[in-house]
C-alpha cells in the first residue's frame, strides 16, 4: 500500500512538470493581427495553429492596416503578425519602434516580389517593355477602360506599402497626366482585370508574389512583367537598391527586369516583451517557414471559391498534416526553447 501511495505521489509531481513542458504557453493570451489582404491569410493560421498547439490562449486576429499594426505591436496592443515586407514595410514603422519591436525568422526569405505585369498580347502588339511606353498615345488608348484618356492601372489601396512605392514612380517617371491608378479594394479590383482579361482585353495591374493573381494569370503565357525606366529607389529602399533588379524571373520582358520594388524578404514581427516573456512563441516565429509555391497553391484555392475563414483554417490543417514531421519538429524546438 505504501508503494502504492509513493508511486501515485511521484506520478502528481511528474505529470504537472511533463503537461507544462508539452504546454508552455498554457495561461498566456495572445492577441495576433493579420494584413487586410487576404494572399496572408493562411501563414497567419498555421502560426496561429501552431501557438495553440504550444498552449497559448490564442484570440481571433485583428485585422489592420500596415502602419496601424506597427503602431500597436509597439503600444503592445498586438503580439505579433507573419505579414512584414522588409525592407518594403521600414518606412511604415514609427521611429525607435526596434526598442519594443522585434522582427523574427523568415516566412519565406527573399519571397517578396513586386512588380507590374502587362497581358502578353498587348506587350507584343505594342512592344511594351517599360511605364514609359505607357505614355504613347496608342497604348493609353487601348488601356483605358473608363473613357478617361488616360491608361487604367490596377495598383494599391492607400496604407499600403506598395501605394507608397507606386505613387513616388509616377512622380519621377512623370507617369499622371498618362495612367490612372486604381486604388480600390486589391481583390475587388483584380477580380475585375481578370474578368477583362478572360473577355479578351488588354490588362495592365501591380502585383506580388505570393498571391493568387500569378496562378490564374501565369507570366510568358497570359501576362509578362515590364520594367521601370530606370532604377530610381525611394530613400527607405536605397539600403535594397540591389535588390530592384532582378534576373532569371519567368515572364519578364528582358532579363534581367528592372522590378522597381526591393525584393522583400516575408517575415514574422512581434512585440518584445512578448516574446522576451515566451521563449517558446519565440522559437516558433524563428523557425517557421512556407515554400512560396504552397501559398501561391493555397491562395489560388481561395480565389477559386473557398475563401471563408473556416476554408482557410481548413487549409492551414491539411498542410500541417501534409508536412507533420517538419510540424513536429518546429513544435519539439519549441517547446525545448522553454525549458
Amino acid at each position: 500500500m505504501k508503494r502504492i501511495l509513493l508511486v501515485l505521489l511521484v506520478l502528481s509531481l511528474v505529470v504537472p512538470a511533463f503537461a507544462a513542458d508539452q504546454m508552455p504557453g498554457k495561461g498566456v493570451k495572445v492577441q495576433p493581427a493579420r494584413a487586410t489582404w487576404n494572399t496572408g491569410y493562411f501563414q497567419e493560421a498555421l502560426v496561429r495553429d501552431g501557438l495553440k498547439e504550444l498552449g497559448y490562449d490564442v484570440a481571433a486576429p485583428k485585422e489592420l492596416q500596415n502602419p496601424l499594426f506597427y503602431q500597436s505591436v509597439m503600444l503592445g496592443d498586438v503580439d505579433y503578425w507573419t505579414n512584414g515586407w522588409f525592407p518594403n514595410h521600414v518606412s511604415q514603422m514609427p521611429k525607435h519602434s526596434e526598442e519594443r519591436v522585434e522582427i523574427i525568422g523568415y516566412v519565406v526569405k527573399a519571397g517578396g516580389l513586386q512588380g507590374y505585369l502587362v497581358s502578353k498580347k498587348e506587350v507584343e502588339k505594342y512592344d511594351i517593355k517599360s511605364l514609359d511606353d505607357f505614355k504613347r498615345p496608342e497604348v493609353m488608348k487601348a488601356f483605358d477602360a473608363n473613357g478617361d484618356g488616360k491608361a487604367d492601372l490596377t495598383a494599391c489601396p492607400p496604407g499600403w506599402g506598395c501605394e507608397k512605392v507606386i505613387t513616388h514612380h509616377f512622380k519621377v517617371y512623370g507617369l499622371d497626366d498618362y495612367i490612372n491608378p486604381i486604388k480600390a479594394g486589391y481583390s475587388a479590383s483584380m477580380a475585375d482585370t481578370l474578368a477583362r482579361y478572360k473577355s479578351g482585353e488588354p490588362i495592365f495591374f501591380y502585383t506580388w508574389a505570393p498571391n493568387w493573381t500569378i496562378g490564374m494569370l501565369k507570366p510568358g503565357t497570359d501576362v509578362m512583367w515590364i520594367n521601370v525606366p530606370e532604377i530610381m529607389p525611394l530613400e527607405t529602399q536605397k539600403a535594397g537598391e540591389d535588390r530592384m533588379t532582378v534576373s532569371g524571373i519567368e515572364g519578364s520582358v528582358t532579363d534581367p527586369l528592372k522590378a522597381g520594388f526591393v525584393v522583400s524578404d516575408i517575415q514574422i514581427v512581434a512585440n518584445k516583451e512578448f516574446v522576451n516573456k515566451n521563449p517558446a512563441a519565440r522559437k516558433f516565429f524563428e523557425v517557421f517557414n512556407l515554400p512560396l509555391s504552397d501559398i501561391n497553391v493555397q491562395n489560388t484555392r481561395m480565389e477559386n471559391g473557398e475563401k471563408s475563414q473556416k476554408d482557410i483554417e481548413r487549409h492551414a490543417k491539411e498542410w500541417i498534416s501534409a508536412n507533420q514531421e517538419k510540424w513536429n519538429g518546429w513544435i519539439d524546438e519549441a517547446r525545448k526553447a522553454a525549458k
